[in-house]
């Protein structure tokens, strides 16, 4: 009777109903959960016991993989953990090889669910590079092999972008290879920046209907202040502009930032002036691939090359304080969250390098093969878990955990800050360099 037929337009309702995907997508976690039930207690509970009988170095475990059929050929170009959810992080597929290009992915997994991705986004051209916003964390910005920028809403149905450049607003004319949302709070509009191998830094206003755009900065070759007895060929001051690779915000004066060139000299650069270089870093011969400042030091930032070394800076000086080279070219290198004086990078030999300058200033505590016949190419520590993950050429990211050793907490001082430790822990070891070097150059 009706009430027969009640029920059943009733039934198909719950299973196309938004409470019956939500269930469902927690009892697929807790089936997930159990099957991979040994890596989520390695996870939560496993601590080396070795390391405690090292004097130095450490290891990292691997934890889960994370990828999918459609991203198997494709490169892990960026990876960016959730600001304000620290299980969830975004992925960006594409290519860096010109002949290779095609359309590019962005999936969001989180570590709850490591067999498939919560959200997953089509782009037309290969990603580059990713960007959570600080305070909204479901917005994604996103640059392309095509010199587009794009913004997500993580939280939008349809998967479309809710912001892109076009040409008629400015769009890079090469790939976008780094984007950066601006932090301060709160700002009239929010805001980002890219750089480009077209030689731009450029600022996006998310206005009301579209994307805004202000040239920052364009990154000429040659210095606006030519440098004492090199000749300024004419035509080079008015054309040359060098490709930007990627870049950072100073964390003491967001006004300032570094930014990484494909010849491999590294440019400091202020918004408030667009014609010249605040300084010149020389020392890179090859394309810097990234650049980071130091979360704790307000003076010191990390470059990683393709010439195979990771270099640590002092902004006052124009060379390097310590160059290390790790025998492959490196994808990145990046600062870990917990002490500032430890840092990762990832190399083309599949290894994993971990330092800890307070240990050891020339040796890596852990330097650890983790993927065979593939190229590591990005790198990103956990906010808040001992947790790093590792991008490779062949669609894969790993999740690997910091034994005891690779972690060690800062010892604070009474009366001190974690701040005051963590700068003067960093101070001990630009002091001694500097010496070292005073000694070595002494006729």
């Amino acid at each position: 009777g009706k009430g027969g037929e009640t029920a059943a337009e009733g039934s198909d309702d719950v299973l196309n109903s938004p409470a019956m995907l939500s269930s469902l997508k927690i009892m697929e976690r807790m089936v997930t959960q159990n099957t991979f039930n040994d890596i989520t207690d390695d996870y939560r509970y496993w601590e080396d016991a070795g390391d405690q009988f090292k004097e130095e170095g450490g290891t990292l475990l691997p934890l889960w993989k994370f990828t999918s059929d459609k991203v198997k050929k494709k490169t892990v170009t960026s990876i960016c953990w959730n600001p304000q959810y620290y299980d969830l992080f975004a992925v960006g597929y594409g290519s860096y090889d010109f002949l290779k290009q095609g359309q590019g992915l962005i999936h969001c997994f989180s570590l709850k669910n490591p067999s498939f991705p919560e959200y997953t986004f089509h782009t037309e051209s290969g990603v580059m590079c990713l960007d959570f916003h600080p305070q909204h964390a479901s917005l994604l910005a996103c640059g392309l092999y095509d010199g587009s920028v794009v913004v997500y809403d993580v939280r939008a149905k349809g998967g479309a972008p809710i912001y892109a450049s076009s040409v008629r607003t400015g769009k890079h004319t090469d790939p976008v290879w780094q984007v950066c949302w601006e932090k301060e709070d709160p700002p009239k509009y929010l805001n980002f920046y890219s750089v480009s191998s077209d030689g731009r830094v450029v600022n996006w206003i998310l206005a009301k209907n579209e994307l805004q755009y202000t040239d920052v900065i364009e990154l000429k070759l040659v210095d606006g202040k030519a440098e004492k007895g090199v000749d300024v060929e004419p035509d080079a001051a008015l054309t040359g502009l060098s490709g930007g690779t990627c870049f950072d915000f100073s964390k003491a004066n967001e006004a300032i930032f570094v930014v990484g060139t494909e010849e491999g000299k590294v440019r400091k650069c202020s918004k408030a002036y667009n014609s010249e270089y605040l300084e010149t870093y020389e020392g890179h011969y090859m394309p810097v691939y990234s650049v980071a400042w130091n979360r704790w030091h307000p003076g010191v930032f990390l470059t990683a090359s393709a010439d195979w070394t990771v270099k640590l800076w002092e902004q006052s000086l124009r060379r390097p304080l310590v160059s290390f080279d790790l025998g492959s070219t490196v994808g990145e290198a990046v600062w870990a969250p917990y002490s500032s004086t430890v840092f990762a990078a990832v190399t083309a030999d599949g290894k994993v390098h971990v330092y800890d300058l307070d240990q050891n200033k020339h040796e890596p505590m852990c330097d650890q093969l983790v993927v065979r016949k593939a190229k590591l190419t990005r790198i990103c520590f956990n906010p808040r878990e001992p947790i790093i993950l590792v991008g490779d050429d062949r669609g894969s990211v790993l999740s690997l955990k910091l034994s005891p050793n690779l972690r060690k907490p800062t010892k604070v001082e009474e009366g001190k800050t974690l701040s005051d430790a963590q700068v003067e822990k960093l101070n001990r070891i630009i002091d001694i360099t500097t010496k070292d070097r005073e000694l070595m150059e002494k006729p």
